[in-house]
């Protein structure tokens, strides 16, 4: 459904916000910020002091990722209303790994107007200083938070050629950074981005092996929050068919952690084949799950 500008209705502005650095807000993020009826904030004491520091005063509502479904309609109401409304998150692009898809999507069907006011987003900061390819990349968020579950995502993407960008939290770091180097080999080209824009910013670059060491080594290798950038596979270790993924092998990593049906469905649309082959595969492989 396409927008109405015009309708009367407010606009939804999607606020980029400093991910640490707050002279990175840009000049047209502190007008709307100071403009519009009211704020959604991912965390509203955070973004309170963000407010301080402009000199703004404005009522400030929590939407977050376990209260966006009910909150949205409120903000939605607001927008019908004629109020503009501005969507922020704890720092960088809303959206990104973030709160705010829901709400968005939401405002989309209803013809309302969404307004983006880029600014800062520690994806693109990180790779814009790493040295790898940017031509084409692949963002895929935070690994799972379970061993298993990680190295099955990480072997499926051991042979994309394009670059790999992951954000990483302090206490995780560590073993995602080993497990990097023993998937996808001690010598892929790996480049860590350690608080960006902030007082203690840090690169960590070469080869996985060595990064791992690195970052072993240095007792602030475990602080701050992580941007995870690996080259791509190199082009005679490129893609193949579907067929080449060891589907036995990534059903019974996935099974450790998740329910058969969770699993066929990941490794369906991961490998492309049949949901119901690899449900009564999975089956055989874990034969005391219920199903369910």
């Amino acid at each position: 459904m396409k927008s109405a500008p015009g309708s009367g209705a407010g606009t939804l502005y999607i606020v980029a916000t400093p991910i640490g650095n707050l002279d990175d807000l840009s000049p047209r993020a502190a007008s709307v910020l100071a403009g519009v009826a009211v704020i959604a904030a991912e965390d509203t004491r955070h973004s309170g002091r963000l407010l301080q520091h402009l000199g703004v005063q404005k009522p400030l509502l929590a939407l977050h990722d376990h209260n966006e479904r009910d909150r949205a309609g409120q903000v939605l109401a607001r927008l019908e209303a004629g109020e503009d409304v501005a969507l922020v998150s704890d720092a960088g692009t809303p959206l990104i790994s973030d709160p705010g898809y829901v709400l968005v999507r939401q405002a989309r069907e209803r013809g309302l107007r969404v307004s983006p006011v880029p600014g800062p987003c520690a994806l693109i900061a990180g790779l814009c200083a790493a040295g790898l390819p940017t031509d084409r990349f692949l963002y895929a968020g935070y690994l799972p938070a379970k061993r298993g579950a990680r190295r099955a995502e990480l072997e499926l993407l051991v042979t994309e050629r394009a670059t790999l960008v992951f954000y990483e939290s302090p206490h995780r770091i560590l073993e995602t950074v080993a497990e990097i180097r023993d998937v996808m080999g001690a010598e892929r080209e790996l480049v860590l981005g350690r608080e960006l824009t902030k007082t203690f910013e840090t690169f960590y670059a070469g080869s996985a092996g060595v990064v791992c060491d690195t970052l072993e080594q240095d007792p602030n290798g475990a602080r701050g929050e992580f941007v995870v950038m690996v080259a791509g596979a190199p082009p005679d270790e490129g893609p193949g068919d579907a067929g080449e993924v060891n589907t036995d092998q990534l059903l019974s990593l996935l099974l450790a952690e998740l329910p058969v049906k969770k699993v066929a469905r990941m490794v369906s649309e991961l490998t492309g084949r049949p949901k119901n082959e690899l449900y009564q595969r999975a089956l055989a492989l874990k034969p005391d799950e219920r199903k369910t």
